[in-house]
């Protein structure tokens, strides 16, 4: 028995890379994923106009909008979709009171770095890659985990590592997790459809 798709939001500030690797592999039916809607905080994301291309309804709220009434629109247009998992792909705002509470442990974000070693607020970019090189470290990568109230606390749901080579620059260890991110990302989702990884309650 196949399981029923993923019922999936997205909200993206830019060019949204691992939200367009989902869109894709949903498409493809690689991923059991039905993309309900994508956010934006910036009218001028790539992000809307690749989701407009695959058939994706999309939604701008702008940054300069009040935050309380921001964060209650967010949250009506997902329930609106129908949407039972977001995923975050580079949203350079915060989420509100509401949006948190109404899908507690069903917000994703992916992080550059091994939480919760290399996280937390002004941790983010290139920063984490300069982080993970002054501390000498022999492995970095990327975590999955859930959103809450504060950057980078939420239960951390997967992990995985890449090297650190000797010689690294923050921009060539930047291009070695960022090229597993889209993947790692559809196949913990993949995982999470059938639901062999279970998300907490």
């Amino acid at each position: 028995m196949m399981s029923p798709p993923l019922k999936l939001g997205f909200l993206a500030s830019k060019n949204g890379t691992s939200m367009r690797a989902i869109i894709q592999a949903a498409g493809s039916g690689a991923l059991a994923a039905d993309p309900r809607l994508v956010v934006s905080n910036n009218r001028k994301a790539t992000a809307l106009e690749f989701a407009a291309g695959h058939g994706v309804p999309t939604l701008v709220i702008p940054t300069q909008a009040d935050p309380d009434a921001a964060d209650r629109t967010l949250c009506e247009a997902l329930e609106g979709a129908g949407v039972e998992l977001v995923i975050l792909s580079g949203y350079l705002r915060r989420l509100g009171p509401q949006t948190l509470e109404r899908y507690r442990n069903r917000v994703l974000n992916i992080h550059p770095g091994l939480l919760p070693e290399f996280g937390g607020e002004g941790m983010y970019g290139r920063r984490v890659h300069e982080a993970v090189l002054a501390a000498g470290v022999t492995e970095s990568g990327a975590t999955i985990h859930a959103v809450d109230e504060i950057y980078d606390h939420g239960p951390v749901i997967e992990r995985r590592t890449v090297p650190v080579l000797a010689g690294d620059t923050a921009e060539q260890l930047e291009a070695r997790v960022g090229a597993m991110e889209p993947g790692f990302f559809i196949e913990t989702l993949a995982r999470i459809a059938t639901g062999e990884l279970k998300l907490p309650d």
